[in-house]
């Protein structure tokens, strides 16, 4: 008798473009189950049609993960369409540059809201669902410029300063309820968000290859994910510098 396999259902935000887009396409490859949310309804369905020569498959699921509510609805309504989330990649954010001059409430909780409010939004509901069933995985995608302050992204660095915070807060807690909990940070990767970016990009990263690794970390018990090695070694080197040197060094790295 032929053993039937149940397909693994991965959950992924921010899935209509760039790191989310190439990841939902490499987890279909592997014949993964995707659920893809984005709130371009159009760029999801354009991902769900490139799927369609692909073992997986990729079911569009518009929806804005700062509304609470919407998304509280929407988890229901995937896994009475799919099935029981297996893995969740929260990877729904954006990148603002910004200076002395525009740092300001009104823009800074814009980047917080859709950042960090917004994986808590997924993060809450979620837990509960994994908690009732005691299994169940979580990747929430924060980046490298959350280990220090960086020239042109102190809103950006917070947002994803917390999101490091807030992962390792929950994680011994999450491991009791066996709900495996990863923080992704990623440096610097070619997508449409670091094509805005004026200033020279260390270890500047192929899409593919940044999901690559993020793909092969996830089948790990690694609680941090990072990439590229090499820059997340001078990040992690610069957090422990005296400020003398590590302002010199920021400075004429990342500043335009």
């Amino acid at each position: 008798m032929p053993v039937i396999t149940k397909p693994k259902i991965v959950w992924i935000t921010g899935a209509s473009s760039g790191i989310g887009r190439a990841l939902a396409l490499k987890m279909a490859s592997e014949e993964w189950t995707v659920a893809a949310t984005a709130r371009s309804v159009a760029n999801l369905n354009a991902l769900a049609e490139e799927s369609k020569m692909l073992p997986g498959v990729i079911y569009p699921f518009a929806a804005d993960v700062t509304d609470n509510h919407e998304i509280c609805v929407l988890l229901d309504r995937i896994e009475t369409s799919c099935g029981a989330i297996d893995l969740a990649v929260l990877n729904a954010g954006t990148y603002v540059a910004d200076t002395a001059k525009t740092t300001c409430g009104k823009n800074v909780a814009a980047l917080m809201q859709l950042n960090f409010v917004g994986t808590v939004n997924c993060l809450h509901p979620l837990i509960g669902k994994m908690r009732l069933r005691s299994a169940g995985a979580i990747a929430v995608v924060s980046s490298l410029a959350g280990y220090v302050g960086l020239p042109g992204a102190a809103a950006y660095g917070a947002s994803k300063a917390a999101l490091i915070n807030l992962t390792e807060s929950l994680h011994p807690e999450l491991s009791t309820y066996g709900i495996k909990l990863q923080v992704i940070n990623p440096g610097f990767v070619k997508t449409p968000l670091t094509a805005k970016n004026k200033f020279s990009m260390p270890f500047l990263m192929e899409v593919e290859d940044a999901v690559n690794a993020l793909y092969k970390g996830l089948s790990s018990n690694k609680f941090e994910i990072t990439f590229p090695t090499r820059f997340s070694i001078i990040m992690k080197l610069l957090k422990y510098m005296p400020y003398k040197w590590f302002f010199f060094i920021t400075k004429r790295l990342f500043s335009a």
